[in-house]
C-alpha cells in the first residue's frame, strides 16, 4: 500500500486500522508485535508517523482480508441522487442545506441513502477508494427531522480543523428558528441549563452517577400569537437535542417534535396549520473558514412547508429568510 497524500501524517497503527478495518483491534496490534508490517523494507512500528509515498507492506493471510475490505466500500455515486441544496462549496468544504427526514449518518433503524453518501455521489467520490483515503463526511450532526445547514469536509486536514473549531466554539454562530408552543414569557431570554450526557453508558451511570454537561441558549421571539411562537434560537454549546430538551424545559416545546413535544399541541398543529413534520431549522451559521480563517457565513432559506404553516398562523417569518421551494 503506498500512502498517499491526503492519509499521510499518521500514525502507522491508525493507518492499519482504517486498512485492516475487517481484521480484530488485537491482531492489528499482534501484526505489528510479530514483526509482520514492513514500512519502506523496515520493520513497522505502532507510533511511526506515515508519509506520503511510504510502501506499507502486510505480510500473511491479512492482505487479503484488506482486499475484501476494499471491495466492499461505498456504493458507485450514479446509484444515490442528491436531495440537498449547495449553499456553499470550495476545494476544502462543501455546504449544504439537508432537508428534513434526511439521516446525516448511517446508524440503527436508519434505512436509504443517508447525508454521507448523497454528499459522496455529488463530489463523486469514487467507488473504489481504499479504506485508507479520507471520504467526504459531514463535520456536524444535525437531528433527522431538522433541515438546515450541514458543513461536509472534503480532506482528512479540513476535518480535524472543523472539529477542532465546533469543539472550541470560538467564532461559532449557530442559529436556528423553531416554533414553540405557547407564548414566549419575555421577548428574549437564555436559557442556561445543565444537560445530561446523551449516551453515557448504562456502566458509567452506575459508576459515577449521570454526568450533567454545560448547556446555554439564547432565544428571540419573532413572531408570536396565544397557542405558539416563532423563534431565532442560538446555541453557545452543541448538546444533543440541546434546543428541543432546553424549550421543553421551558414549558413551550418544538412543535411537531415526537420525542420531546406535546403531542396535543402537535395534533393541534397537524389539523389545524397542516405542520406534518418538526418545525425546527438550522437557518445561518458562521465559523472561520478552517483553512483561511476568513469569515465563512451560510444560510439555508426556511423550507416552503414551513413558511406555509406560519402564512397559515399569520406569523411573520424573519426578513429574508425565505427563497421559494428546494
Amino acid at each position: 500500500m503506498k500512502v498517499s497524500a491526503d492519509a499521510a501524517g499518521q500514525r502507522l497503527d491508525k493507518f492499519l486500522r482504517r486498512a485492516l478495518k475487517d481484521v480484530p483491534l488485537s491482531h492489528v496490534y499482534k501484526l505489528l508485535r510479530t514483526r509482520k508490517v514492513r514500512v519502506n523494507g523496515a520493520r513497522g512500528k505502532a507510533e511511526q508517523v506515515l508519509g506520503e509515498g511510504d510502501a506499507v507492506v502486510v505480510r500473511g493471510d491479512e492482505e487479503r482480508l484488506l482486499g475484501r475490505a476494499e471491495e466492499g466500500a461505498a456504493p458507485a455515486p450514479g446509484e444515490v441522487k442528491p436531495t440537498f441544496r449547495v449553499l456553499y462549496e470550495d476545494e476544502h468544504l462543501l455546504a449544504v442545506d439537508k432537508p428534513a427526514g434526511l439521516a446525516a449518518h448511517p446508524g440503527t433503524g436508519i434505512t436509504g441513502a443517508t447525508l454521507v453518501e448523497e454528499a459522496r455521489a455529488y463530489l463523486k467520490v469514487p467507488a473504489d477508494l481504499p479504506s485508507t483515503e479520507f471520504k467526504p463526511s459531514p463535520a456536524h450532526r444535525l437531528d433527522r427531522e431538522t433541515s438546515g445547514v450541514v458543513l461536509v469536509a472534503k480532506s482528512r486536514r479540513c476535518m480535524a480543523a472543523l472539529t477542532v473549531i465546533f469543539t472550541e466554539g470560538e467564532g461559532v454562530k449557530k442559529t436556528y428558528l423553531a416554533l414553540a408552543k405557547g407564548k414566549m414569557p419575555r421577548a428574549e431570554g437564555v436559557i442556561d441549563l445543565p444537560l445530561s450526557e446523551h449516551e453515557q453508558t448504562a456502566r458509567s451511570k452506575a459508576q459515577r452517577g449521570v454526568n450533567f454537561q454545560e448547556a446555554v441558549t439564547r432565544y428571540r421571539v419573532v413572531s408570536s400569537m396565544r397557542e405558539a411562537s416563532l423563534v431565532s434560537v442560538r446555541i453557545e454549546t452543541g448538546r444533543t437535542h440541546q434546543i428541543r430538551r432546553h424549550l421543553q424545559s421551558t414549558g413551550h416545546p418544538v412543535a411537531g417534535d415526537s420525542r420531546y413535544g406535546d403531542f396535543p399541541f402537535n395534533r393541534l398543529a397537524k389539523t389545524r396549520w397542516g405542520l406534518r413534520r418538526m418545525f425546527l431549522h438550522a437557518w445561518k451559521l458562521e465559523i472561520p473558514h478552517p483553512m483561511t480563517e476568513r469569515p465563512l457565513r451560510v444560510e439555508a432559506p426556511v423550507p416552503e412547508e414551513l413558511l406555509a404553516v406560519l402564512r397559515k398562523m399569520n406569523l411573520a417569518a424573519p426578513p429574508g429568510a425565505a427563497a421559494g421551494d428546494r
